[in-house]
């Protein structure tokens, strides 16, 4: 990937999506898969990443910025693992991750989208939502936690509503994770028998795995809706997990029209002479180093 030109919208010159799969072309005009991604290739790629991310952020906070990041997807999209490797080497006081839990009785008596606003960005945020209002349009019409009504009436507002968003200032970006239906089989399969991801497994997402159709309906629906100028959704295939996440990381510095910031030029200080210092005549509780 280092070796390709990327352009600022993220992609990479040369590159092309065939069916889902990114292959690049040769001199001859043909496709060739990309070769496999190498752990040392991936981790050399995201910490440039991850540097561009804090440059982003540094301008965030002088700038003033609002960036609001939405990740949809369906279960074991990577959403979760994508937004772990934004937020890895950042600041939590600039990036605040959003992932709302079932509403309570109070907040379904309001109207929907007001729960979601509160936890739009101020000046000098960056808002990440694990799951968004998108919810209505994706599993609560597919399990019936809405009616159709409330499903057409919500898909009829959002344009609007994030058009809204868009003029007050904040910069919105939606991405939907795709994962094909063999890969979400197999990672779910994966968390049956690791003690490491069994909590991502519920009842729930057995249910959704069952209504894949279901889902791609919704998720076609909720495009045609809701693709907009303003406020367009961008598609992610991610049966590939690092490359996914280099893409979208890319992808997303590309959206935001950051500067780097100058480098500053830090000296340690000189440490202060002992003094009048002497160590307590107390036994430290360390805790056991069985490591």
């Amino acid at each position: 990937m280092s070796k390709k030109t990327r352009t600022r919208d993220g992609h990479i010159d040369g590159a092309e999506d065939v069916d889902g799969q990114v292959e690049i072309k040769n001199g001859r005009g043909a496709t060739a898969p990309r070769t496999t991604l190498r752990r040392k290739e991936y981790e050399a790629e995201l910490a440039k990443l991850q540097g561009e991310l804090v440059a982003m952020q540094e301008w965030v906070k002088a700038s003033g910025a609002k960036i609001c990041v939405v990740f949809e997807g369906r279960d074991t999209a990577g959403k979760g693992g994508t937004i772990k490797r934004i937020v890895e080497r950042v600041s939590p006081r600039v990036f605040h991750i959003v992932a709302l839990p079932t509403p309570t009785e109070r907040e379904k008596s309001q109207m929907y989208l007001q729960r979601y606003v509160s936890h739009f960005p101020a000046a000098g945020e960056v808002i990440i939502f694990d799951r968004s209002w998108y919810n209505r349009a994706g599993v609560e019409r597919v399990m019936g936690f809405c009616t159709p009504e409330e499903t057409v009436r919500f898909l009829e507002i959002t344009p609007t509503f994030e058009k809204a968003m868009v003029e007050s200032g904040i910069v919105l970006l939606k991405y939907w994770l795709e994962v094909g239906p063999e890969e979400q089989t197999r990672r779910l399969e994966s968390r049956m028998d690791d003690p490491r991801k069994i909590w991502k497994l519920s009842d729930m997402d057995l249910l959704s795995y069952s209504r894949w159709y279901d889902y791609s309906v919704a998720r076609d629906d909720m495009f045609a809706a809701t693709d907009t100028a303003w406020a367009p959704w961008f598609v992610a295939s991610t049966d590939n997990k690092k490359r996914g996440r280099l893409n979208i990381i890319s992808h997303l510095l590309g959206q935001i029209p950051y500067e780097p910031m100058a480098k500053k030029d830090v000296t340690l200080p000189e440490r202060q002479k002992a003094g009048r210092y002497r160590p307590p005549n107390i036994t430290p509780r360390f805790i056991p180093t069985p490591f």
